[in-house]
């Protein structure tokens, strides 16, 4: 048995590395110039939370903060989590278990990727992390939530903490409250793309009643209203599909067109499957008169960037143009 002094000083190290992590900012705020797109009587302002860390970036570090906190604080080993081929969650838990010592699972969408891991660069990087891969049909992936599925992964890999797909939870939210802090007063709008609807929910809850929040739907519908809605009271939020793109993963030439435009304009990069569909539907927004005169306009960068490598694979495949 290790002595009492050693424990101590163990879980102090794991306590003091787990605040600096949390505590480490780099994120900016850059005021663009839209005069490029045709729109030279307006600036849009993003929040860079994709600079926050290099591997667990944006709405995933402010997802993961107080759930990995409760975590450690109620001893939790491992870490359990939900995704599919090219989830910014499922690399964001690996390496943040990684760094902060938790093992970590990945229950992956489609048995017939387990052959393949190393031609896809997000499961990849999550086994180089250490992370557990299992693989299941998705017919059994829908049953995740249930009690019964649950206990069978108890039953296979002991005990942890679960975090859903996506990392929606109460625990997230109030990480994503966080997003707006410094910066609030200052923003009329606040866009932001959505999957899930928990970083909306943050934001939503963080906001005033006098700015609006619209979400950008990365998925067909606006289903998430009412997850937003198991967070708070408040109203003043709006999501469209409109700039979905077909749907969740899909995109087309213009999109890339857009996204590498932007990039070569604004030195800022954008991943295809939530940030440039949500800045291309504020372009196409403001072309369209739909923000009031000389509004202050903020557009949180969610980070992704890691599912570039992916979609390109998908895109040279197709022989269409690539992500730059």
């Amino acid at each position: 048995m290790r002595p009492f002094w050693l424990l101590y000083g163990i879980s102090l190290i794991i306590f003091v590395g787990m605040n600096l992590f949390f505590n480490f900012r780099n994120r900016s705020l850059v005021n663009i110039s839209l005069s490029s797109f045709g729109l030279n009587p307006f600036s849009l302002h993003v929040v860079r939370d994709d600079m926050l860390h290099p591997f667990v970036s944006g709405n995933k570090f402010r997802k993961l903060k107080y759930n990995i906190q409760f975590a450690k604080a109620n001893g939790y080993e491992t870490l359990l989590t939900f995704g599919g081929a090219f989830s910014n969650h499922i690399a964001a838990v690996a390496a943040a278990g990684k760094e902060l010592n938790f093992k970590t699972i990945g229950i992956i969408r489609g048995e017939e990727l387990e052959s393949k891991i190393y031609e896809n660069t997000t499961l990849s990087f999550a086994q180089d992390c250490g992370m557990k891969l299992h693989f299941i049909s998705r017919e059994a992936y829908r049953q995740k939530t249930e009690t019964k599925f649950i206990n069978h992964l108890k039953e296979q890999f002991g005990d942890f903490y679960i975090l859903p797909e996506g990392g929606t939870n109460a625990l997230a939210v109030q990480g994503c409250e966080e997003i707006l802090e410094d910066i609030s007063e200052n923003a009329d709008y606040i866009c932001v793309p959505v999957g899930t609807g928990g970083t909306m929910a943050g934001l939503v809850k963080a906001s005033r009643k006098d700015q609006q929040i619209l979400g950008f739907s990365a998925l067909k519908g606006t289903f998430q209203s009412e997850e937003i809605g198991k967070y708070t009271s408040k109203t003043n939020f709006s999501i469209t599909d409109a700039y979905c793109f077909g749907g969740y993963g899909k995109i087309d030439v213009d999109l890339i067109r857009f996204i590498n435009k932007f990039k070569r304009e604004t030195n800022i990069p954008l991943d295809p499957i939530y940030t440039g569909k949500m800045m291309f539907g504020i372009v196409d927004l403001l072309k369209k008169g739909h923000f009031k005169e000389n509004s202050r306009i903020f557009a949180i960068h969610t980070g992704g960037l890691q599912g570039i490598a992916g979609m390109n694979q998908k895109l040279k495949k197709k022989n269409l143009p690539i992500i730059e």
